[in-house]
């Protein structure tokens, strides 16, 4: 009977955890991809890269979400279940407060588990596959961002400036500024036409002068017609994966070879410094330690439980509770960024967790025998 009974409690709090992630998931992904849409207006990308890219971070935005998710969830159902008088049957089977505690705890260890394979794998493998789209990419939208009388600088190196749209689809009076090639090169030119297609992306360009500095040699040479190919420029988007897209082996093998050689560790996605290393150490404090705090997010949840509906104190107590636990979400996100400072801050973040769980849990074994 027991096992039915924790079995159903189980089952609704995972329901709505689930259900919670993914509307929680959809609203803060779909706001991401409006902010993402830069890549279409501003750098030229084409709409398949786009959708490919935002749906890639939608696992991101999951291990992220994931410990706040489960605290309105477990807050909810047990303060659902005690309005619904539905917590007695625990009591009434015989089930103490400590008993259902320690199930909520375990149960609390499975989501932990979960999140660290989430940040620790399935995250950084999804968003390295994100910016392997960017990267592996064409600049399909950069010839729809030529307009008149704007500065054009999707492409890194390379600034469009176009004065005149005329009738026909042609350009008057157009300015090239081109900085790609360890050279800079200006062009100018009366009038100029977009040859946009499947195989080509060519800027013809008509009676006007280049202007080629190399070095300290400026040469100067004037063309009736000049064809500018707009598809050997790559976009202006950081291609290079950052620490987050990478992968726990490459990150804990970048710190094992800079503190075990002291020299800078290269390998094919990043080049790995010591002044990389405490953000490293940060990124892997986030995937493997930080959902750590969830069994103690569940604990202090359970404080819910000690008191009935009917005592004039539980408002009180639950506010209290909702508020406390809220903090400690707050703590587990700023302690992160203050971990790697000095030793004795590492020390810190490394005993937080531990410490506050073995006080928390005690205090509710206490307040569970005078009750």
């Amino acid at each position: 009977m027991k096992k039915l009974i924790f079995k159903k409690f189980a089952k609704d709090t995972l329901f709505f955890f689930i259900i919670m992630c993914l509307t929680v998931g959809l609203i803060v992904w779909t706001l991401q991809a409006v902010n993402y849409f830069d890549f279409v207006t501003q750098d030229g990308h084409g709409l398949k890269t786009y959708f490919s890219y935002i749906f890639f971070n939608f696992p991101k935005i999951i291990h992220r979400i994931i410990p706040f998710i489960f605290f309105i969830s477990l807050f909810y159902m047990l303060n659902n279940y005690e309005l619904r008088n539905e917590l007695s049957i625990f009591w009434i089977n015989g089930i103490s407060k400590v008993e259902f505690a320690n199930k909520i705890i375990i149960l609390s260890i499975f989501l932990c588990i979960f999140q660290i394979l989430m940040g620790s794998f399935f995250s950084p493998l999804s968003q390295y596959k994100s910016r392997e789209f960017l990267k592996n990419s064409n600049i399909d939208f950069f010839t729809s961002l030529i307009k008149e009388g704007k500065f054009i600088n999707a492409v890194e190196g390379l600034t469009i400036f176009i004065k005149t749209k005329n009738d026909d689809g042609s350009f008057s009076n157009i300015f090239l500024d081109d900085s790609t090639k360890n050279k800079s090169r200006m062009i100018y030119a009366k009038n100029g036409v977009l040859i946009d297609d499947n195989q080509t992306k060519i800027f013809k360009l008509f009676d006007g002068r280049v202007i080629n500095k190399e070095k300290k040699k400026i040469n100067v040479f004037q063309f009736d017609q000049i064809d500018f190919n707009l598809a050997d420029y790559s976009s202006n988007t950081i291609l290079v994966p950052k620490i987050q897209e990478l992968s726990s082996q490459e990150l804990i093998q970048c710190v094992y070879n800079v503190n075990k050689n002291d020299v800078d560790y290269v390998n094919k996605n990043f080049s790995c410094s010591r002044s990389l290393v405490d953000d490293i150490i940060q990124e892997l404090f986030k995937r493997f330690y930080k959902p750590l705090y969830i069994p103690l997010i569940a604990i202090l949840c359970c404080f819910l439980v000690i008191m009935s509906k009917n005592n004039i104190k539980y408002e009180k107590n639950k506010k209290i509770i909702f508020l406390i636990t809220f903090f400690i979400l707050i703590i587990s996100e700023a302690s992160l960024r203050y971990s790697t400072i000095s030793v004795l801050a590492t020390f810190l973040y490394l005993l937080i967790p531990w410490v506050s769980f073995f006080c928390v849990y005690t205090l509710f074994y206490k307040r569970t025998q005078n009750v």
